[in-house]
């Protein structure tokens, strides 16, 4: 039976909710993404919010719809940081106790701004590596103390809240949209914006965006029901999810034309262009939507896009990892274990002769232990271009050196990334 989605009204009634609350957010023209694919490119700036984010809508109008007599049993919600600061707000807005679970691994910003919108009402419990786990003590912790749990996503009041995305961009251009990409974690906000697309007579085509090492709803499409991932990639942590909501499932399954896989790196690459081009601080998930517009670039040109800046809660202490992320999946950077030969002049001749005009060694560790002979370096090389490595590997094969390029499978790779 064919799931029905949100209806309309139900968007409408969270937006009347809301309006005290929440930003109606600027649909930004960008001329970059424009120019770049030839098509007309607007951002939903969702991360101009208070809590510079979306998950405000949905966290306020599930809470606001708990009994005025259950309230005082508190709340309880798992987060990996952005819904955690919708529900903070929320209840220091309506002046209700929330206990909040969130992974050991969530960025330290996002801990410090849940703390700074809940204050006093707000008890934070970092526990596990994932949302999931998150999610199954914060479950478990609301049947045991008998207090309200509030779902980030698989919730159809939730949904309801995030759907007014998809009113207010509807109504900015009048309904004059060909496309809509979305970033996808649990689903809550496709859901939403798509129910709310479905409702006014469809005709705009929705695609969601989640990162390729955390593809929970790639994967449940595939299955035709929701699938528990083995394992993800936690890195881009507001969209890292093992398994998505069976209800915002059944609404993306009837109404969202597809879901792209993203690589981190190329996430990362968008975050950089974000910052340095226009001047807009992301985090990983808000970068989600437009890196995946190169897969749609054959089929966009001349149309009109909206992409959603989902959020911009990223501690600056990430930047390292995000350059370093991008530069790899540019193939601009890499990294070599070679072998060096115990005697003068073996060194100079790597750099005089192995090396490019515009290569640069941004990492040199020595590796000998024993071995009087031979002794290995770990070696990383930032091109100018990814074009530049063909020719560099040519000339480490002709001067005989002995190297091995470290690839995504290796250990130490692990280490270095």
């Amino acid at each position: 039976m064919k799931q029905q989605p949100i209806s309309v009204e139900a968007i409408d009634r969270a937006s009347a909710l809301l309006r005290p609350l929440v930003v109606e957010t600027p649909l930004q023209f960008s001329t970059r993404l424009s120019d770049r694919y030839g098509a007309r490119v607007y951002l939903k700036r969702e991360d101009l919010q208070e809590v510079r984010s979306f998950k405000i809508r949905g966290a306020y109008t599930r809470m606001a719809a708990i009994p005025l007599g259950e309230r005082g049993n508190g709340i309880v919600c798992a987060s990996a940081g952005n819904h955690a600061q919708g529900v903070a707000s929320s209840c220091a807005v309506l002046g209700v106790h929330g206990t909040i679970f969130m992974p050991v691994v969530t960025p330290n910003q996002k801990i410090e701004m849940v703390k700074h919108f809940g204050g006093d009402l707000i008890d934070i419990r970092l526990v596990g590596d994932t949302f999931d786990d998150a999610n199954s003590a914060a479950q478990e912790f609301s049947v045991r103390e008998g207090c309200s749990y509030i779902h980030p996503f698989d919730d159809a009041i939730v949904i309801a809240g995030q759907g007014t995305v998809g009113k207010e961009i509807y109504e900015q251009l009048g309904g004059r949209l060909d496309y809509l990409v979305c970033c996808v974690g649990g689903g809550g906000l496709i859901a939403g914006i798509a129910s709310y697309f479905a409702g006014k007579g469809g005709g705009i085509r929705v695609i969601g965006s989640e990162p390729a090492g955390a593809a929970s709803m790639g994967a449940a499409l595939l299955a035709g029901a929701p699938v528990t991932l083995d394992a993800i990639d936690t890195f881009v942590d507001g969209a890292a999810v093992k398994r998505v909501g069976a209800l915002s499932f059944a609404i993306c399954s009837h109404y969202v034309d597809r879901v792209i896989p993203v690589p981190e790196g190329r996430v990362c690459a968008e975050m950089l262009e974000f910052y340095q081009r226009d001047g807009i601080i992301t985090e990983p998930a808000g970068a989600l939507a437009t890196a995946a517009l190169d897969d749609l670039a054959g089929e966009i040109a001349n149309r009109t896009v909206v992409c959603l800046v989902s959020g911009g809660n990223n501690d600056v202490l990430r930047y390292p990892e995000v350059l370093e992320r991008s530069l790899m999946y540019q193939g601009r950077k890499h990294y070599f274990i070679i072998e060096f030969a115990q005697k003068p002049g073996q060194l100079r001749q790597f750099v005089d002769q192995a090396l490019g005009p515009t290569d640069d060694i941004v990492r040199f560790e020595y590796m000998k232990k024993t071995n009087k002979e031979r002794g290995a370096a770990l070696v990383g090389i930032e091109l100018r271009s990814k074009d530049d490595y063909p020719a560099l590997v040519g000339r480490l094969e002709a001067l005989h050196i002995n190297f091995r390029s470290l690839t995504s499978s290796d250990v130490l790779y692990g280490y270095l990334v």
